[in-house]
């Protein structure tokens, strides 16, 4: 455990404390509960989305088709629940996020965003869109986007900032705000961090969507499926997850996504001690054990 504590300070968390890296510490709201009204909570009413969890992966659904699954910021605060909730727990080892509808999301709110509203409730829409695509990146397990539909702006920055994803082959995406007098510049961060800076310029700068063949081919997706087989293929990658030490996992991911801001020298500094904390842990040595002993391995975690 010395070892394991080790080998996630050595990346910026500090066990449980890991989410007060942000200087925007979220508040976490109950999980499978409606919000309190009031300034940081979810309007009163269904809350925006839902959740199931089973066999170590959590599946957090966007439940407002009818309105397209905007990510208002209820919904915003609802998801960052669902992802918040009990994320050291052991029992946690994937997430995969998913729409209903034909839409995926089509990203923020725009009735939020009228000047009806004050620059402060503006600022926190922002703030708290920009807290859950972090939280997403620095949550200890992977998070798999599921894409069955259209995505697009602060959607399409989900799907970018999730660790995997998924999609069918009827699904598209777009950062079109440069249409509607609003540049997609929050979605530009995650959009430019996962695929070409010149394929993300065509798409900020033009608006038009793209389709997911052609996402895939720029990397921002992992895998393009019929409609038809798009949960099989995702549950097959989140179960395979879930089958890992969430051990070795969570330190891997936190040591991938640090090295990817790094120089090439500090990069493989960092992950030489990753490696070296990794075999410090009880399941690095069951691994390579049960290899030796061609056994199958049982994680600790």
């Amino acid at each position: 455990m010395a070892a394991a504590a080790a080998g996630v300070r050595a990346f910026g968390a500090k066990g449980p404390g890991w989410l007060r890296r942000s200087p925007w510490a979220p508040l976490v709201a109950g999980f499978c509960s409606r919000g309190t009204a009031g300034a940081g909570q979810p309007e009163p009413g269904p809350r925006p989305t839902s959740v199931r969890q089973q066999d170590g992966i959590r599946n957090i659904i966007l439940s407002n088709p009818k309105k397209r699954n905007a990510l208002s910021l209820a919904m915003l605060k609802s998801l960052q629940s669902d992802i918040l909730h009990e994320a050291e727990s052991q029992d946690l080892k994937v997430i995969v996020i998913s729409a209903e509808g034909p839409v995926f999301s089509s990203g923020h709110d725009l009735r939020e965003l009228t000047d009806e509203q004050s620059p402060d409730y503006h600022a926190e829409v922002f703030r708290t869109c920009s807290e859950v695509m972090m939280l997403i990146q620095n949550h200890p397990v992977p998070i798999i986007a599921m894409v069955n539909g259209l995505a697009t702006a602060a959607g399409c920055q989900l799907v970018a900032s999730c660790d995997i994803a998924v999609a069918s082959d009827k699904s598209s995406f777009a950062t079109p705000g440069v249409n509607l007098g609003l540049f997609c510049s929050t979605p530009g961060v995650a959009l430019g961090r996962a695929v070409p800076r010149k394929v993300a310029s065509e798409m900020l700068f033009t608006g038009e969507p793209i389709s997911a063949q052609e996402a895939l081919l720029h990397g921002l997706l992992s895998k393009v499926v019929p409609e038809g087989q798009l949960e099989e293929e995702t549950m097959k990658i989140a179960k395979k997850i879930a089958s890992s030490s969430r051990h070795v996992v969570s330190l891997g991911k936190a040591a991938f996504n640090k090295q990817l801001r790094q120089d090439l020298r500090t990069a493989y500094h960092l992950t030489s001690q990753t490696m070296v904390d990794n075999l410090a842990l009880p399941d690095g040595q069951e691994g390579i054990k049960a290899f030796i002993q061609k056994r199958k391995p049982i994680w600790a975690q």
